[in-house]
């Protein structure tokens, strides 16, 4: 069982190995509520992880300390469990899913872990470890579903409520649901009032929809930028945790995380991975209510892949209204070009491509096509100059 006792323990245990994070105003998040931020993606390996993997292998009896331990991972549960073993002169093996970042295996290796690759996603990662666990003797570190691991997780629940006593809400990223289950336990059995709701991205809804099943539910596939909380299936401890604790989960798109993403880089200098920022793109895009609430977004980890940032950071774009794609079906004859380009000058739009083409087939025989891509500042600035190019009698194409 689960106690405040063994929470407050792990805390005790955790404090020369992890870093206390910051709790940081974000006051341009959502203007409608009060956003802080803990900045987990600031921890030591740049992950909570850490924390559960940490105390999980303080608890460990010598003997198991011989044997060395083996964990399986989409990267951070990896880097975490790497450097507790090596602090405590421990070998350790991490399974990882082939289509882990690379960043993220490199890291783990730094940490001083052997890896062993597993062809598949965290799931089949999964099965491998627990196969070789039993042919080595190693002691399995689980990610999520194992009480001292949950209550290394807890000690952020800990910590937010003495950095912000009198926060209303606290949102957090959901995969396997350890987290959360260890956040949600610390801070309800100190203060019932608060509120906790729990995010997945909609690709791998996994534990969503096991709450909303009333039974633990498998997923056939999960599809996700945010690689932490790819997980098909949550534990049994941490879904029984979740239908306990947890005031509601809900889930966000791909466009809403990398989004947030990009607000957290543009507004608080902060880099998180897509896991990371799902709590963020929650309170952007009221999935929860916080109107008029003291908000805390739980930022989870900050290793995200950077070859697919600057994709992110596109998305993130079109997402908030920052670029936008324009077709104009014209009149093939000299001056147009200058006349679309005045109006989205004259409005402070900036062109930052164009593309001409002579229409296809079908089409008037002297039209053309003007393709644009657009700077913006939001989506009112996108509409304004939607309405002055048609005001002045250019035919937007729609799609």
């Amino acid at each position: 069982m689960l106690t405040l006792d063994k929470v407050y323990h792990a805390s005790f245990q955790l404090k020369d190995v992890i870093r206390r994070t910051d709790m940081i105003m974000a006051p341009k998040i959502n203007p409608d509520c009060e956003v802080h931020l803990k900045t987990e993606n600031l921890q030591v390996t740049g992950s909570f992880k850490v924390r559960g993997a940490a105390y999980k292998i303080s608890q460990l009896s010598d003997e198991e300390k011989k044997k060395g331990v083996i964990a399986c991972s989409a990267g951070n549960h990896a880097q975490g469990v790497a450097l507790a073993a090596t602090k405590n002169g421990i070998k350790s093996l991490i399974c990882l899913p082939d289509g882990a970042p690379i960043s993220k295996v490199e890291a783990t290796r730094k940490y001083g872990a052997d890896i062993c690759l597993v062809e598949g996603v965290y799931d089949d990662a999964y099965n491998r470890a627990l196969q070789l666990k039993e042919e080595m003797g190693y002691t399995f570190i689980h990610p999520f579903n194992d009480e001292d691991v949950i209550a290394g997780q807890g000690t952020i629940g800990l910590e937010v409520l003495e950095q912000l006593p009198d926060v209303d809400v606290v949102i957090v990223p959901v995969g396997g649901g350890g987290l959360i289950s260890g956040v949600a336990f610390a801070i309800k059995s100190l203060n019932p009032n608060v509120k906790v709701y729990g995010v997945q991205a909609s690709g791998a809804p996994s534990m969503l929809r096991s709450i909303a099943d009333g039974k633990i539910e498998k997923l056939d596939a999960v599809s996700t930028i945010a690689d932490g909380i790819a997980v098909k299936e949550p534990g049994d401890v941490t879904f029984e945790m979740c239908q306990k604790y947890v005031d509601g989960i809900v889930s966000v798109s791909e466009d809403e995380i990398a989004a947030a993403i990009l607000a957290l880089i543009e507004q608080q200098k902060l880099i998180a991975e897509g896991a990371g920022a799902v709590s963020v793109a929650a309170a952007m895009f009221n999935k929860v209510d916080v109107k008029g609430k003291k908000v805390c977004c739980l930022v989870s980890g900050g290793n995200i892949d950077v070859t697919i940032l600057s994709r992110v950071i596109k998305r993130g774009l079109l997402k908030s209204g920052r670029t936008y794609s324009l077709t104009i079906e014209l009149i093939d004859k000299p001056g147009q070009l200058k006349g679309v380009a005045d109006t989205i000058a004259e409005l402070g739009g900036n062109v930052i491509s164009v593309h001409h083409e002579r229409a296809s087939e079908g089409s008037d025989i002297n039209g053309c096509y003007l393709r644009l891509l657009l700077e913006t500042r939001n989506f009112e600035h996108i509409e304004a100059i939607k309405n002055a190019l048609t005001e002045r009698g250019y035919h937007i194409k729609a799609y």
